[in-house]
C-alpha cells in the first residue's frame, strides 16, 4: 500500500473530461486537493463539483504564460501550496500531413509541448517548496512508440514532451523535484465512444489484454508517479496499454 497522500495540492491541467478528469478523480478519491483545470471555467467547475468539497476549479490556457501564471496563482489561493503538477493537457485534431494547415501544426505544439514547459515553469517556485514534489506529464504511445495516419503533429508533441522530461529531470532534481510520463495507449473517454461498438471490439481486439483502459488506469500510474514510493524514480515512463505495443503483429496475438 501506498504512503496516503491525503492533504496534498494536485493541479491537473485539462481535468474536465476524459484522461485529466480521470487522473484527478484518483487523486480525490485518495484525499488530496485537487486544482481542476480546463479552458472551459463551467467545465472545470462541474468537474470539481462531482469530486467534492476539496476540489476547485479555474481556467486557464496552458498555451498562454500569463494564463499559466494565474493558474498557479488561483491553486495557491485556494490551497496554499502545489505539491504535484499534472500536465495533462492536451489537443489531437486529425489531419494528415496534405491536408494539414500550418497553423494547426502550431496550435497543437502550443497546447501539446509549450503547455508542459509553461506549466512547469510556473508551478515551479511552488514545487520547490514542498517536501515531496513531483510533475506527471501525459504522454502518448502515439509519438514516443507508435504511429497513425493524421497525427504527425500530435505524435511530434508527445515525442518532444519526453525530450524535455530528460532534461528537466536532471534541472528539477537540484530541488528534489521528480518529473516522470504516462504514456497511455486507448483508453475510454468521451470522444472514443461517439465512434461506435463495432469499432471500440475491432480496437480492443489489437490489445493482449482484450480491452481499452480506463481513465483509472492511467489515474493510478500517476498517483503511483507521485508517491512517496516513487521517490527514486525520475525521467522515466510508464506506458499503460495493454500490452497493446508488444506483438509484433495481429498475428502474434493468436499464435
Amino acid at each position: 500500500m501506498l504512503t496516503s497522500i491525503a492533504g496534498r495540492v494536485v493541479l491537473v491541467t485539462g481535468a474536465s473530461k476524459g484522461i485529466g478528469k480521470g487522473i484527478a478523480r484518483v487523486f480525490a478519491r485518495h484525499g488530496a486537493r485537487v486544482m481542476v483545470v480546463s479552458r472551459n471555467l463551467a467545465e472545470a467547475q462541474a468537474c470539481a463539483a462531482e469530486l467534492g468539497p476539496n476540489a476547485r476549479a479555474c481556467a486557464a490556457d496552458v498555451s498562454d504564460w500569463a494564463s499559466c501564471q494565474a493558474m498557479a496563482e488561483a491553486t495557491v489561493d485556494a490551497f496554499g501550496a502545489i505539491d504535484i503538477l499534472c500536465a495533462n493537457a492536451g489537443t489531437f485534431p486529425q489531419t494528415k500531413i496534405e491536408s494539414m494547415d500550418p497553423a494547426e501544426w502550431d496550435a497543437v505544439m502550443a497546447t501539446n509541448l509549450k503547455g508542459s514547459f509553461l506549466s512547469v515553469k510556473t508551478c515551479l517556485p511552488h514545487l520547490k517548496k514542498s517536501d515531496q514534489a513531483r510533475v506527471v506529464l501525459t504522454s502518448s504511445i502515439t509519438g514516443p512508440i507508435t504511429g497513425f495516419p493524421g497525427w504527425t503533429h500530435y505524435g511530434a508533441s508527445k515525442a518532444g514532451q519526453l525530450g524535455f522530461m530528460r532534461t528537466a529531470c536532471i534541472e528539477l532534481a537540484n530541488f528534489g523535484i521528480t518529473i516522470n510520463a504516462v504514456l497511455p495507449g486507448n483508453i475510454v473517454t468521451e470522444g472514443l465512444a461517439d465512434l461506435g461498438e463495432d469499432y471500440l471490439k475491432t480496437m480492443a481486439a489489437s490489445i493482449p489484454l482484450k480491452r481499452l483502459g480506463s481513465v483509472d488506469d492511467v489515474g493510478n500510474a500517476a498517483l503511483f508517479l507521485a508517491s512517496r514510493e516513487a521517490a527514486y524514480i525520475t525521467g522515466q515512463t510508464i506506458v499503460v496499454d495493454g500490452g497493446q505495443v508488444q506483438p509484433e503483429s495481429l498475428e502474434a496475438l493468436n499464435a
